[in-house]
């Protein structure tokens, strides 16, 4: 097997290492209805992939002209989604085989990610993903969210690497560009497979055009123990 020295890496989780997207919809779609908006679509959800909760919420507020104060509107959005995400949520299963590689292998990980801290510890917690990554950073403990970098150099700082030491693994345009801006090398896997054009994945270190069903552990292994590790 190869080895892999000096190098951390850090997950996006929702849609990179889990599939949460389809919770997030449904928290989404309820508190929209609650507040006098219905019809809300999986179409209209992907637009908002990759951003965290609390900039998806802001949106919102000026999209539909939602009256109530974004802070009571992302406590019940959040609520609705830690009961879905408790209920269930799924690891994909090759990002577990990659996570268990690289453990393996003692490579340092964290997760980074716009979800609460909250949600962030029930999913790995519920999935078992704790005892592999113990350091997690919420976008909520930094001053902006993606496309910013504040949540990876922070999740670089926990770990006591340099962020040109960093390889981020995401699912969203968003996500890739905060990579870039961090100064970290990307591994894009794209959520949605239509936007692997989009110019903030051109970036990417290793692209995986087909997103998750093309995505396989030993790929990706195997890309950082070679030209990952390469500057």
């Amino acid at each position: 097997m190869s080895t892999i020295d000096g190098i951390s890496v850090i997950f996006d989780l929702d849609g990179t290492l889990v599939d949460s997207e389809p919770n997030y919809f449904e928290a989404g779609r309820l508190t929209l209805a609650e507040h006098g908006v219905t019809g809300f679509t999986w179409a209209e959800h992907e637009r908002y992939v990759g951003i965290g909760t609390r900039e998806t919420i802001a949106l919102w507020k000026e999209r539909y002209g939602l009256t109530a104060p974004l802070e009571a509107l992302l406590a019940e959005t959040n609520r609705r989604y830690l009961e879905l995400a408790r209920a269930s949520t799924p690891v994909y299963p090759q990002m577990r085989a990659f996570v268990e590689l690289l453990a393996a292998a003692g490579v340092p990980m964290a997760v980074a990610s716009g979800s609460s801290a909250e949600a962030i510890e029930a999913i790995l917690t519920g999935t078992g993903l704790a005892s592999r990554i113990t350091t997690a950073v919420s976008a909520d403990e930094v001053e902006r969210g993606k496309p910013a970098p504040d949540v990876f150099l922070e999740a670089a700082r926990r770990l006591g690497a340099a962020p040109a030491d960093c390889v981020v693994l995401e699912d969203a345009a968003p996500g890739a560009a905060a990579a870039h801006a961090a100064g970290m090398r990307c591994v894009a896997v794209p959520y949605i497979a239509e936007q692997a054009d989009d110019p903030a994945f051109a970036r990417a270190g290793l692209l995986v055009r087909g997103g998750q069903a093309a995505f396989t552990a030993r790929a990706a292994y195997d890309w950082l123990a070679d030209r990952g590790t390469r500057s």
